[in-house]
């Protein structure tokens, strides 16, 4: 008997066929395999449950309710079941529900959330206890290094291990250098929409170059705050080689 196929890659279901063009872009943008099980004629429960361990990871768009029905009797094991993250049809937030460490769920969340717009949402401990926020703006082309040393200034020999994500602007997204950093150190980056930051310009000191090239006061500040919302800014702005860094901290998990 030849031994089962391995788990392909992303699976994309959504639960209604109004939200198809999100899937879609999704789909697109993630490499992930569109289904469409509206069309198959199956009860979607059934449906799912049999396409369930053929992918390694699944985004279900829908409510936490239907995806925790659909779920139901289907996990294993943390070391082998397919990590989900659940995005509601508004794309307001992406849910990492199933195998956030070991499945890549957090990382897949957070994935979702920059393609998105959504709020990320993590519960896994190990996260739950890291303080450190880190806001980073930069200009275009900076290297890694650059970044890890603007943040390591800032951090002040704080480790990146306390680091719970690193936050920067829309216009960030698919910065070369800002992205390797925080693959290499494993670290999520939380993107914010320009709009976002203009409502809540939380910054000590306006930049000039950054309202005229950005449309902002600034970056590093107001996204390091808006992604810890009960944080203290501890680092206002740094700035290093072209990198600018503020650091928040959250100290009520301890309380």
């Amino acid at each position: 008997m030849s031994a089962p196929a391995a788990p392909a890659g992303l699976g994309i279901w959504p639960v209604r066929a109004e939200t198809e063009p999100l899937a879609d872009g999704l789909a697109l943008a993630l490499g992930g395999v569109l289904h469409r099980p509206w069309a198959t004629g199956q009860v979607q429960r059934e449906a799912f449950a049999q396409a369930f361990h053929g992918a390694r990871s699944w985004v279900l768009i829908g409510a936490t309710g239907i995806a925790v029905r659909f779920l139901a009797g289907l996990p294993r094991s943390k070391h082998s079941d397919p990590a989900v993250v659940v995005l509601d049809d508004a794309a307001r937030f992406a849910v990492a529900l199933l195998g956030g460490h070991e499945g890549g769920g957090n990382a897949l969340a957070y994935r979702v959330a920059r393609l998105t717009g959504a709020v990320p949402v993590v519960t896994t401990a190990t996260e739950a206890v890291k303080p450190l926020t880190v806001g980073v703006g930069c200009r275009r082309g900076v290297s890694s290094e650059q970044i890890e040393a603007a943040v390591q200034q800032a951090l002040g020999g704080r480790p990146l291990s306390d680091v719970h994500e690193v936050a920067t602007v829309d216009l960030k997204a698919d910065e070369a250098g800002l992205l390797a950093f925080c693959e290499r150190h494993e670290l999520p980056l939380r993107v914010f929409a320009r709009a976002d930051l203009a409502a809540r310009p939380f910054v000590t000191r306006a930049s000039e170059w950054v309202q005229q090239n950005v449309g902002v006061a600034g970056v590093c500040e107001p996204c390091a705050l808006l992604a810890s919302p009960r944080g203290q800014l501890i680092v206002p702005k740094t700035a290093l080689n072209g990198v600018a860094v503020a650091v928040v901290e959250d100290r009520s998990w301890r309380t």
